[in-house]
């Protein structure tokens, strides 16, 4: 039985002679479904105002699909991690770090691409704060926030669609589960989506709404103080369902804490500001 030397020396001979290139090597690709709670003023002041789900879109400038709109993304570069890759892209098109940035999966159909064989992974992305002066990189024609609109029929069709302003965007997809249980979205219409950005971002609009009501994913949605009216309007929003004030408080309990603080606000009365309870032992 060799040392361990002498099988590291053997393991060293077998790299120095190995030929990388008797395989195919894809290009590997990671694509952001970026996503904030846009506000707009009500129009009577004794109703809250108004939230929607937005996701960030870019508009391509160049071929394959020059002037249609695309999940913000790149190219994994050779020094990098795809995590990373996803951190630099969403800053790159956005001019803002992520609050956070969670894996949503991999889309390797050999034909998803037509510039050749390109793997994308994909992740569903948090962004707060100055959400109104986005920029993109060189490589976009504009870049925009549209607002999100998510239905499945009984028969597992779903239309997705996507407003900003008189630009309407829509797709029409057909969810299937494959051998290992786990949903798969299959573009029937891919609208002037880009690439297949209509199944990324279904499958992203899922992933989203199966966290939404793990309080800590919800709350990366919020500045550092919040009411609780808002942290509820977060998980509603993302869900598109009405909640029981009373059954939400008593399960929010256990993530937040109170500051002290009060809001107020005309037609209102004021309102405790809270803050994430700091759960790390």
């Amino acid at each position: 039985m060799g040392s361990l030397n002498d099988e590291h020396s053997k393991e060293q001979d077998f790299l120095k002679n190995y030929d990388f290139s008797q395989y195919e090597r894809p290009s590997v690709t990671a694509d952001i479904a970026a996503f904030t709670i846009k506000t707009e003023n009500s129009d009577n002041y004794r109703r809250d105002d108004i939230r929607k789900l937005a996701l960030l879109l870019v508009k391509r400038a160049e071929f394959p699909f020059k002037n249609q709109w695309a999940l913000p993304g790149g190219f994994v570069r050779a020094d990098e991690t795809i995590e990373e890759c996803a951190l630099r892209k969403t800053l790159s098109k956005t001019g803002i770090n992520p609050v956070s940035i969670m894996p949503v999966g991999t889309f390797s159909k050999p034909s998803r691409d037509p510039r050749g064989r390109v793997i994308s992974n994909a992740f569903v992305s948090v962004i707060t704060g100055d959400t109104q002066n986005i920029h993109g990189d060189d490589n976009t024609a504009d870049v925009k926030w549209f607002d999100v609109f998510f239905e499945k029929s009984d028969d597992d069709i779903i239309n997705l669609s996507l407003k900003h302003s008189d630009i309407h965007l829509k797709a029409v997809l057909k969810e299937t589960s494959n051998k290992f249980g786990f949903p798969e979205y299959h573009i029937i219409d891919s609208g002037t989506l880009a690439f297949d950005h209509a199944a990324i971002i279904a499958a992203a609009l899922t992933a989203l709404r199966n966290c939404i009501g793990n309080f800590e994913f919800a709350l990366d949605f919020l500045p550092p103080k919040f009411t609780l009216s808002e942290l509820q309007c977060v998980q509603e929003t993302v869900l598109n369902v009405s909640m029981l004030t009373a059954n939400f408080r008593r399960k929010a309990a256990n993530y937040v804490e109170e500051t002290g603080e009060y809001i107020t606000g005309a037609g209102h009365r004021p309102a405790m500001l809270y803050k994430r309870k700091n759960t790390r032992r």
